[in-house]
């Protein structure tokens, strides 16, 4: 696939503090959360260039409920420590973007409860009112809400390109194993390098 700046959207996925910062609800858990702050320098770059280049940012924020009565089977189930941590609760500072990736005037922000930024959002609408056929993706994490994400704008036909210097994962087997899996079948795995050419 090509990668040009025509029809083209950048979507930042949960760059937000409880993922990416101490004492955040991931870190609270004892997850190695300065793995995913690796990802923050290369987004920041990324978004840079695309406010160069008059791309539409979409921010994605992962936000449960106060009481997490939408948290799922995730939460409830599988991650229950997240919940006594209050990680990701709606109306705290950890769901916001971290400081170094502030939104800006003009930039969507969709808020999810799911893995997937297409699951129950407005983000296929915002997508179809831009007249959006590609894809940029960055954020964290590289084998849950990324590869979530990009599977499902393949399924939806989204030419889709996953930057593999801008995303992040707790650890680094699944991360390469994400990029992989990525790769060879739901979308092109570029480096932001690549992006910079492309949108110059």
């Amino acid at each position: 696939m090509k990668l040009d700046k025509k029809n083209a959207a950048l979507i930042v996925i949960d760059m937000q503090n409880s993922f990416c910062v101490n004492g955040g609800g991931c870190a609270r858990v004892g997850l190695p959360v300065e793995n995913l702050a690796r990802a923050i320098e290369p987004c920041r770059q990324l978004i840079a260039c695309a406010r160069d280049a008059a791309i539409p940012i979409i921010y994605t924020r992962y936000v449960c409920r106060p009481d997490y009565t939408d948290a799922g089977v995730i939460f409830h189930e599988l991650m229950p420590e997240l919940i006594e941590a209050g990680a990701l609760r709606a109306g705290s500072e950890a769901i916001e973007i971290v400081g170094e990736l502030t939104p800006a005037d003009g930039d969507f922000i969709v808020d999810k409860n799911r893995p997937s930024a297409f699951y129950a959002t407005d983000l296929e609408p915002i997508l179809s009112g831009l007249g959006t056929d590609k894809l940029v993706v960055c954020g964290v994490t590289t084998n849950c809400c990324v590869e979530t994400t990009v599977r499902d704008a393949s399924q939806r036909d989204y030419k889709t390109f996953v930057i593999e210097d801008a995303v992040a994962e707790f650890e680094d087997d699944r991360h390469e194993i994400a990029l992989r899996s990525m790769d060879m079948l739901f979308a092109d795995v570029l480096k932001l390098d690549d992006v910079r050419h492309a949108w110059q």
